[in-house]
């Protein structure tokens, strides 16, 4: 019987004209109040009062603009978002290069090696609850997504005690490395200052993912540009009024960073998600290591990609022409960086859009945000990539104008843009991969394509035939270019309505128990 059950249900996976019926029942009833000006996941299925039209019935046109419409509203604000956030980080190091040398390079080194290789796998664990709450949403199980943040929380606070150990033996590590003792010790001191912005990471990677997979951008956007005026204000404050140096601006951080996390906590505890957030409750500390797995899996898979293109300026260090390399390569990643903030937007505007649709039992619309943010993205990095070939000898005048470092950078101008090319497309698959749950396999994809692949194919270009940087960043695009193209043919061959299938199986794998309004 069990089986005859299931074989049914597929059935009507398969018919989406088959519509109220069976185990998808749930998660294909309508009628559901709409969210941020109308702008809802389910917008493609059909509803018992409201008459909505599929992607196949309508204009491909009109989906389109629709389809846009919802994968803006999420991409534009977090744009906005990630670089208040990434501005404390500049404000910090703008303020501090104002102190001295030693100063600004102790605290670089904390930020980019300390703060950054954990930042990147709470991150990565944290991009579990795109999964799991979004999906969840987009099937009306609304009190389960507080159940997983709290999951969430406690996995992660887990984590950041078993990562302390990186900020208590810093000078150690970087003394074993081969860094001088004056910048080793005094990046020690500042990475144990550093400890409370660490924990609050905790707090705010979580929240954030619970209200986006909640379409509540414009509430984290406007929370972190305030954060952002804060984080300035309290950095002239400690820094320039109090006179505390080195030590207040380290401060001034740990408190901007703070401040978003808990006016995130005051807005969902004070009634902000009066349907996702019941309160604390016993639930949420069932199924954490099941919780664990998928968010471990996640924070290898991001860190891999995380950490790859860092590993090219450790390479870099090492080359006989360092110092040259290094100035140019930097100039090349801070325009990386910036422009990175656009694809890792479409990363967490296809991840909700994906696992919304996948939730809600809808894989054809699942599969049509992929093309539409795929496509959109790609025509943005095509955009850049020609602006870096046409100014490939003039863009690196914004930061120097030695003429030794502008012939190198624009040797390297033609690397630039065909990594800001395929950055427009590898992101938004991984955020396919999130929003889907396929972290674990794309994981075992980013070893081989990155660190089996991409990395010795680096280092044999650049020193056994003696192409320096450009060979080393060059063998890392082909690493990067395999994992596009293996993940666009996963994406392209995949199943969407089994995904969908695969997604109602593990909410209620994990489901909690709902009260009668929310089902």
């Amino acid at each position: 019987m069990e089986i005859n059950r299931q074989v049914v249900v597929l059935g009507k996976m398969a018919n989406p004209h088959v519509a109220e019926e069976g185990m998808m029942a749930p998660l294909l009833k309508q009628g559901r109040p709409a969210v941020n000006g109308g702008l809802h996941p389910s917008t493609h299925q059909k509803s018992r009062d409201h008459q909505v039209e599929e992607p196949e019935e309508a204009a491909l046109l009109q989906q389109t603009w629709m389809e846009l419409k919802k994968l803006w509203a999420i991409v534009g604000p977090t744009i906005f978002t990630r670089l208040a956030m990434y501005g404390m980080y500049v404000v910090t190091q703008a303020i501090v290069g104002h102190l001295g040398d030693l100063q600004l390079a102790a605290l670089s080194i904390a930020l980019t090696v300390i703060v950054g290789f954990n930042y990147g796998f709470l991150f990565g664990m944290a991009s579990a609850l795109e999964t799991l709450c979004g999906q969840a949403y987009g099937a009306r199980k609304y009190p389960m997504l507080g159940i997983y943040l709290q999951r969430s929380i406690l996995v992660l606070l887990a984590c950041a005690l078993l990562l302390l150990p990186t900020y208590f033996f810093t000078t150690p590590i970087l003394k074993l490395v081969g860094e001088t003792d004056e910048i080793a010790e005094l990046t020690g001191h500042i990475a144990l200052w550093l400890i409370p912005q660490q924990f609050s990471l905790v707090f705010l990677f979580p929240l954030t993912r619970f209200l986006q997979c909640q379409l509540k951008i414009m509430i984290i956007a406007w929370m972190a540009g305030a954060s952002l005026l804060i984080h300035i204000f309290l950095s002239w404050l400690l820094v320039s009024f109090f006179g505390l140096g080195l030590i207040g601006a380290v401060v001034a951080l740990n408190i901007g960073w703070w401040v978003a996390p808990l006016w995130q906590i005051l807005y969902v505890v004070c009634g902000g998600c009066p349907d996702t957030w019941t309160g604390l409750s016993w639930q949420g500390l069932l199924g954490l290591w099941e919780f664990t797995k998928l968010s471990l899996a996640s924070g290898v898979m991001l860190c891999l990609e995380n950490w790859y293109y860092r590993i090219l300026v450790i390479l870099t260090g090492n080359l006989s022409d360092a110092e040259i390399a290094l100035d140019a390569l930097s100039i090349c990643m801070t325009i990386n960086g910036w422009e990175m903030m656009i694809p890792f937007a479409f990363f967490a505007a296809i991840g909700v859009r994906v696992s919304n649709e996948l939730g809600a039992g809808n894989g054809k619309g699942a599969r049509f945000a992929t093309i539409v943010s795929v496509l959109t993205s790609t025509v943005i990095g095509l955009f850049f990539w020609a602006l870096i070939v046409i100014l490939h000898n003039k863009f690196a005048l914004l930061f120097t104008s030695s003429a030794v470092v502008l012939a190198a950078t624009s040797k390297l101008a033609v690397l630039l843009a065909f990594t800001i090319l395929l950055n427009s497309v590898q992101p938004i698959l991984s955020g396919v991969a999130v929003g889907s749950g396929w972290q674990a396999y794309v994981a075992y994809v980013n070893v081989g394509c990155y660190y089996i692949f991409g990395l010795p194919v680096g280092v044999v270009l650049g020193w056994v035939f003696h192409l320096g940087v450009a060979g080393i960043w060059g063998g890392m695009i082909g690493g990067t270019a395999v994992q596009t193209l293996i993940l666009g043919v996963i994406t392209i061959r995949c199943d969407w309505e089994k995904e969908a299938w695969m997604a109602y199986l593990r909410i209620n794998k994990w489901k909690v128990s709902c009260s009668p309004t929310h089902e």
